[in-house]
């Protein structure tokens, strides 16, 4: 089974120990990509690049990671946006953004087949931030295409991802995302960006919220403290199997995801899933940078291999 992601990759500048920043890649989407092909799974990334010369160094860097290339379109006279990270003592990340003509935005614009051809996938796989990058017009558009893709047998699985500049407001941002709990199959949530939105509530009430609307597998994203899952009407804790202190922690989630979905595609219980979510982003949050060197090993299952 091959799964479908859709968003937008960036430029990205990560501080080094040495106060210097290293040029690299990253956006959550193309993140879950990424790590979903490292841990076994297939994936076709849907965005919009520039034509300058960076973006052609990244697409061709997603390729070499096992990344499906053949759905990203390149814009002509355009350049790919850029963030930058900020990390604090406890390795926390700030993101400052230059994406606001970033050509990904404009999706359905360069790429008038999309749903078409995302018809012929077992599984869609957004977040908040793909959400946010669209017009309301083109958010529609993609929202009623899901219920159209659902109805014909397709899943969709959605990150909360949660970034509050991408929004006019944190209540039009509450409706966007009461729409898109009506077609999501598969929840990967961030308690902390469900907090962000609702205010201070726990995972279980979380996972009550999204279970109303219609998700049948919910995993929340706690931290330190580990996941809650709910999956065929039953809510499990999963506590980290080990606790890390991170450099870094941009990709976390990203990676957590890419790892759950790759384990799930190859029929592995919700349980191991978030294992081998949680290993690989034990893993990556050791490293500056969304995307870590392709010879560190991120699957659990071949680290216990070893």
């Amino acid at each position: 089974m091959k799964v479908a992601i859709i968003g937008e990759c960036m430029l990205e500048l990560s501080m080094q120990k040495n106060g210097l920043y290293k040029i690299g890649y990253g956006g959550d989407t193309l993140n879950t990509a990424v790590y979903l092909s490292r841990c076994g799974g297939l994936c076709d990334y849907f965005t919009v690049i520039g034509d300058d010369s960076y973006s052609s160094s990244m697409k061709l860097d997603w390729e070499n990671s096992g990344v499906g290339v053949s759905k990203v379109k390149v814009a002509e006279r355009n350049n790919s946006g850029l963030y930058l990270i900020e990390n604090d003592d406890d390795g926390e990340r700030y993101f400052h953004y230059w994406r606001n003509h970033s050509p990904a935005r404009q999706l359905l614009h360069y790429y008038p087949e999309l749903f078409s051809d995302l018809m012929n996938y077992d599984y869609v796989f957004l977040t908040g931030i793909t959400l946010s990058l669209y017009s309301e017009d083109d958010r529609q558009a993609l929202l009623g295409f899901l219920k159209t893709y659902r109805g014909a047998g397709g899943r969709v699985v959605f990150d909360n991802n949660y970034r509050s500049n991408g929004w006019v407001s944190v209540e039009f941002a509450i409706t966007a995302y009461q729409q898109m709990m009506t077609l999501t199959d598969v929840a990967l949530l961030s308690l902390d960006d469900e907090v962000l939105m609702y205010g201070e509530h726990s995972a279980k009430q979380c996972i009550q919220r999204w279970e109303r609307a219609g998700v049948t597998e919910v995993v929340v994203k706690n931290g330190h403290r580990g996941c809650m899952a709910y999956v065929d009407e039953q809510i499990s804790e999963i506590p980290l199997e080990r606790l890390i202190q991170p450099r870094d922690t941009t990709a976390a989630g990203d990676s957590f995801n890419g790892a759950y979905l790759a384990a799930r595609l190859q029929s592995k219980s919700v349980e191991e899933s978030v294992l081998d979510g949680q290993f690989c982003a034990s893993v990556v949050i050791q490293h500056s940078g969304a995307i870590i060197n392709e010879d560190v090993n991120v699957a659990r299952g071949a680290a216990h291999d070893n």
